[in-house]
């Protein structure tokens, strides 16, 4: 067997009391793509940190092509022939995307020359190698987070980097961009490259993988190959999960529930230029969770800021209850009875050094806080609550945002949204990046509040989760509604049809 590309032997950390990792050992060979599964919290963040030198293990040794490395440092670690695509994409917002890529991959003196020429064409081959239609002048700023996850695909393929970490890389793609990814990946393992694959999607895993570590609590509890050597499957979905989560895990997507109620929102023709809207028209009722489906641009996020009042529609009816209604702005849809949780919940979802209370208090400061004074003991108790009602995961109302898991900073995020008593919910990639877990336990939440009449329009990049969860699937293409299925009949087949059939 070939000189492994990775080793890392009993790798410790801390930071302060909490241990991250507690003697975690794992192996990257040429050629091979290695999974790293865990929940959030597991150390999975801290082990990639430690391999891109972002932080200097207390203990263990790391070896990269056979050498033991100290003192890793991130600009070592790319020389080292070490790239990583992050879950959050870390991109310039003011630059261009070829602006973006050619800072990450051009090398050259400080004041070296730039052939803006070259740099397009390098930036346009990229780009065209993962099958992002992207124009390399469209500044990063503008750009959706699917689309931002697509630039940082290209840095990593371009950096021609021998081992790669993909931290949740199809979070915000959908399942065309999926398997484009799935495309890029199984090209550099051909060429004997090693792939670090994060994931929360299982079936990722399976479709990918060459072998599975497993880390709990900062330890690597066990690594597995996932088929035989002639091609038969070692592991099973229910295997890896007990590994993951230590415990029997409920069935990730409840049944559905009973008859939904009243027409809550009703559209006919809503148009919005700047967002790309045309002509949508349907109905979500009480009780009822309405699925979103669709490619990346295809108009879901961008429909979800028209109900909003981010982009207001240009014209059509927009009804709430019945009775015609104006959204102008996101005040306005609060008063409304309207919530929204977004896609992105580091930047729009949840203020990380603040305290989840003020987090969850944000969207209620007029009811929480009548007078001229604040009124902690409410906010407090207000945190308790959602603490205890969501299951969130954090020593008090008092603990930053930041101190949490992802799946318990949606939770939060959520909470925010609950706390204004909402008739219509907008959930944005509701389990993006959160543990299966954590994803099970947001399903359960989402299916209850139906269950007490909420009326939910959920949009997914996971399909298997539109399909688990929706009573009623509606897909959208090119900025328009397409087609909408009864979440008992659709298939996977019928669904993606629908997003990808010509106009």
């Amino acid at each position: 067997m070939r000189q492994p590309l990775l080793r890392l032997s009993q790798i410790t950390k801390s930071f302060g009391a909490v241990r991250a990792l507690k003697g975690v050992s794992f192996e990257l060979h040429p050629g091979e793509v290695h999974a790293l599964l865990g929940e959030n919290g597991a150390g999975k963040s801290t082990l990639i940190k430690v391999i891109t030198g972002a932080h200097q293990p207390d203990g263990g040794t790391l070896e990269i092509g056979g050498t033991t490395v100290s003192n890793l440092t991130p600009t070592r670690a790319r020389k080292l022939g070490i790239a990583c695509i992050y879950q959050q994409p870390a991109l310039f917002p003011d630059l261009s995307v070829s602006e973006n890529i050619g800072l990450r991959l051009e090398g050259g003196a400080f004041f070296a020359k730039v052939h803006w020429k070259q740099r397009r064409k390098n930036a346009d081959a990229l780009l065209a190698r993962i099958g992002a239609a992207l124009d390399p002048e469209t500044p990063v700023r503008s750009l959706s987070m699917p689309e931002q996850q697509l630039v940082e695909i290209a840095c990593a393929l371009g950096s021609g980097a021998k081992t790669v970490i993909m931290d949740e890389p199809t979070a915000s793609l959908t399942q065309v961009e999926q398997e484009l990814l799935f495309g890029v990946v199984r090209d550099l393992r051909a060429s004997g490259a090693g792939v670090v694959y994060i994931s929360h999607r299982l079936e990722e895993i399976f479709a990918l993988a060459d072998r599975v570590t497993v880390l709990r609590d900062g330890q690597s509890i066990s690594t597995r190959a996932v088929r035989s050597e002639l091609g038969a499957m070692e592991l099973t979905e229910e295997e890896l999960i007990s590994l993951m989560v230590g415990r029997e895990v409920a069935s990730i997507y409840p049944h559905r529930g009973g008859s939904p109620g009243e027409t809550v929102l009703e559209l006919e023709n809503v148009c919005c230029a700047a967002g790309g809207i045309a002509n949508i028209s349907l109905a979500v009722r009480a009780g009822e969770i309405l699925g979103l489906a669709g490619l990346v641009g295809a108009g879901r996020t961008e429909l979800a800021r028209v109900l909003f009042g981010i982009t207001p529609a240009d014209s059509g009816t927009i009804r709430l209850l019945g009775r015609n209604v104006q959204v102008r702005s996101p005040q306005q849809a609060v008063s409304l009875g309207i919530g929204y949780v977004p896609e992105d919940r580091r930047r729009h979802g949840v203020i990380l050094p603040m305290p989840i209370a003020e987090n969850m208090s944000m969207a209620v400061h007029p009811k929480l806080f009548p007078g001229k004074w604040l009124r902690f003991e409410a906010e407090r108790a207000l945190g308790l609550r959602f603490i205890e009602e969501l299951g969130i995961k954090a020593y008090g109302p008092e603990a930053p945002g930041g101190s949490l898991s992802g799946g318990n900073q949606q939770k939060v995020s959520l909470a925010r949204w609950l706390a204004t008593e909402p008739r219509l919910l907008i959930l944005d990639d509701p389990t993006q990046g959160v543990d299966v877990g954590a994803k099970s336990e947001i399903h359960r939440i989402i299916r209850d509040l139906a269950a007490k009449g909420l009326a939910v329009l959920m949009i997914s990049s996971d399909l298997p989760e539109v399909l688990g969860m929706s009573d009623r699937i509606a897909v959208m293409r090119g900025g328009r509604l397409v087609e909408t299925f009864e979440g008992s009949t659709a298939t996977a087949q019928r669904v993606m049809s629908a997003a990808l059939r010509p106009s």
